[in-house]
C-alpha cells in the first residue's frame, strides 16, 4: 500500500501538564513519545509523516525529531497558526491567543496528505496493533467517507492524577454511532463522563471504549473539515474566542447526518499518554518495560533502515 501518511498532531500547549509534553523525553536516549508513534507507524507500513506544529518551537524541532528522523522515513511539517483559517473578521484571529483546535490542527496537513491517512496526539503512545488496525482497514474495500477510530477501554487511558479529556464512544455492530467529547473523572470506581458542550453528565464503565483521536481518514474528511470551520465563524465573537474546533465535534455531526460510516476497531496494545506532569515518571518505567520485553530496540533510532 503506497502514500498512507500519518499525521502527528504536535501544537498543543500542554497547559494541564505543564510544558511542551509532546517535546518531553520518556528514554534514556531523549525520545519523545512521537518517536515510539512513528517507529510502529513506520513498521506497520505507513510511508509518510506529517508533524503538525507550533512555529515558536521549530528550532527545538529540526534538532531533536527531525534530525533522528533523516532517513527513517519521508518526513513534512506544517505550522499551526491563528490565522490559518477562512475567517472575514481579522479582528477575531488578532485577539486570539492560541490555535483553533484539532480540526485546524488536521487542516493544515491537507497540502501535504496525498491519499488515505491516520491522525494521532503526538502525546499519546497507541502500540503498533493500533497503526495494524489502521492499515488493516485500509487494505479492505470501502467507500467514500467511510472512516475508522482506534478507541481503548477507559481504564487503559486513566490518569491517577485527576479528570481526563476523552471521547466516549457508543458503538453497535464495530460502528460508531456517536462520540462524546467529555471530562472524565473516577471517584472511588464510580466514573463520571461530563461533556464539554455542558449537557447533563453521565456515568460510564471501565470497559466503555473511548476516543484518543486515533483515526484512519480517506482525502475526503477535509471537505467535512473546511464546513466545520465555516459553521464556526459564523457563531458570535465571544463563542469563536472562547472555544475550540473539535475533530470529535466534526465527526459527531457528521454521524447524525448519515453522512459518514465510523468504523471501531479497538487494539490490544497499551495506551501511555501525559496529561499531567506526574504521569512521566510511569509512562517512563512503562516504555523501559517494554524494551525489556523486546517490544522495541535499547536505542530506538539505532538501525535506521
Amino acid at each position: 500500500m503506497k502514500d498512507l501518511t500519518l499525521v502527528v498532531m504536535a501544537a498543543g500547549m500542554g497547559s494541564r501538564f505543564g510544558g511542551l509534553k509532546q517535546l518531553e523525553p520518556v528514554d534514556d536516549d531523549g525520545n519523545f513519545l512521537l518517536d515510539y508513534s512513528v517507529y510502529d507507524a513506520k513498521k506497520a507500513g505507513f510511508d509518510k509523516v506529517v508533524f503538525v506544529i507550533k512555529e515558536d518551537f521549530f528550532e527545538d524541532f529540526k534538532n531533536t525529531v527531525l534530525k533522528r528522523l533523516a532517513g527513517v522515513i519521508k518526513v513534512s511539517y506544517v505550522f499551526q497558526k491563528i490565522d490559518n483559517v477562512s475567517c472575514d473578521d481579522l479582528s477575531i484571529i488578532k485577539e486570539r491567543t492560541k490555535p483553533w483546535g484539532t480540526t485546524q490542527a488536521i487542516y493544515c496537513a491537507r497540502e501535504e496528505v496525498p491519499a488515505n491517512f491516520a491522525v494521532v496526539n503526538a502525546d499519546d503512545f497507541y502500540g503498533y496493533d493500533a497503526y495494524q488496525q489502521i492499515i488493516n482497514f485500509f487494505k479492505e474495500k470501502h467507500h467514500n467517507y467511510e472512516y475508522v477510530s482506534v478507541p481503548y477501554p477507559f481504564s487503559k487511558t486513566k490518569s491517577n492524577q485527576g479528570a481526563v479529556k476523552r471521547g466516549v464512544c457508543k458503538i453497535k455492530d464495530g460502528k460508531i454511532e456517536k462520540i462524546t467529547e467529555c471530562s472524565i473523572s473516577d471517584n472511588n470506581g464510580v466514573i463520571l463522563a461530563t461533556p464539554l458542550s455542558g449537557k447533563p453528565s453521565f456515568t460510564i464503565l471501565q470497559d466503555t471504549l473511548v476516543s484518543m483521536n486515533m483515526f484512519g481518514f480517506t482525502h475526503d474528511i477535509f471537505d467535512l473539515l473546511e464546513q466545520q470551520i465555516t459553521q464556526y465563524f459564523q457563531h458570535e465573537k465571544a463563542f469563536i474566542l472562547n472555544n475550540e474546533i473539535l475533530l470529535p465535534d466534526c465527526l459527531e455531526q457528521n454521524l447524525e447526518q448519515n453522512k459518514i460510516t465510523l468504523y471501531s476497531r479497538p487494539a490490544s496494545s497499551e495506551w501511555l499518554g501525559m496529561t499531567y506532569k506526574e504521569d512521566l515518571a510511569l509512562v517512563k518505567e512503562k516504555i523501559k518495560l517494554l524494551k525489556e520485553k523486546g517490544y522495541y530496540p535499547q536505542h530506538l533510532w539505532e538501525n535506521k533502515k
